[in-house]
C-alpha cells in the first residue's frame, strides 16, 4: 500500500453457509466473531462490525486500498470456514455457500448500519436470511435471481482445480513431444 493513498469505502458484505442450513450455535457464532476481527486485524481490513447469524455472516469493513471486495469475501469465507472446522465449532464438516452480497454504505450511514449488524438477533426474529437478503439486492437496485445458489465454494473450486491440472498436463505432454 503506497503511504500517498487515501481511501475511504464502507462495504457492508453478507454471505450464508451452504444451503442455508442454521449450523453456528449461539456460542460458536460469538467465538467466529471475535476470530474473524482478529484475522480482519492481521490482515490489515478493518472491521467496524461483524456478526455470526446461525446461517449467514455480516460484516462492515473499510475496504483497503490493496484488495477488493473479492478478495476480502475470499479470504474472509476461506479463512473462517477453514478455522471452524479446525476448532470443530460444528459437528461434522462446515463449509459457506456460494456467493456473497456487497453493499455500498455512505458515511453518514456508517452509524445506522453498524446498528443493524449488532441487532440482528431482533432482525431475524421478523424476517428470514433469504428475505432480507432479497430486500438488500432490490434496495440496491439490484435484480434478485432465483438460481442455484447454494453450492460449496469448495466444489467450484474443485472444478477450477481439476481444469488447471488438466491444462498443467495437456502442457507437460505438448512440452514432452516437442522435445
Amino acid at each position: 500500500m503506497s503511504l500517498h493513498s487515501y481511501s475511504k469505502v464502507w462495504i457492508h458484505l453478507v454471505w450464508g453457509t451452504l444451503d442455508r442450513e442454521p449450523m453456528l450455535s449461539k456460542s460458536a457464532a460469538s467465538k467466529a466473531s471475535v476470530w474473524l476481527n482478529e484475522y480482519g486485524a492481521e490482515k490489515k481490513i478493518y472491521l467496524k462490525a461483524n456478526y455470526f447469524n446461525a446461517d449467514h455472516v455480516h460484516a462492515l469493513i473499510d475496504l483497503p486500498t490493496n484488495l477488493c471486495i473479492e478478495d476480502v469475501v475470499h479470504l474472509f469465507k476461506g479463512a473462517s470456514s477453514h478455522w471452524i472446522n479446525e476448532q470443530k465449532l460444528v459437528p461434522g464438516k462446515f463449509s459457506w455457500g456460494r456467493g456473497y452480497g456487497a453493499f455500498s454504505v455512505s458515511e453518514s450511514a456508517v452509524s445506522e448500519v453498524t446498528g443493524y449488524i449488532e441487532c440482528q438477533e431482533e432482525h431475524h426474529r421478523k424476517r428470514t436470511f433469504a428475505d432480507e437478503l432479497r430486500l438488500f439486492v432490490e434496495r440496491y437496485g439490484l435484480e434478485w435471481r432465483e438460481e442455484k445458489t447454494v453450492e460449496t465454494v469448495s466444489s467450484a473450486a474443485r472444478q477450477v482445480n481439476t481444469q488447471l491440472k488438466q491444462g498443467v498436463n495437456e502442457g507437460s505432454r505438448a512440452s514432452r513431444r516437442a522435445i
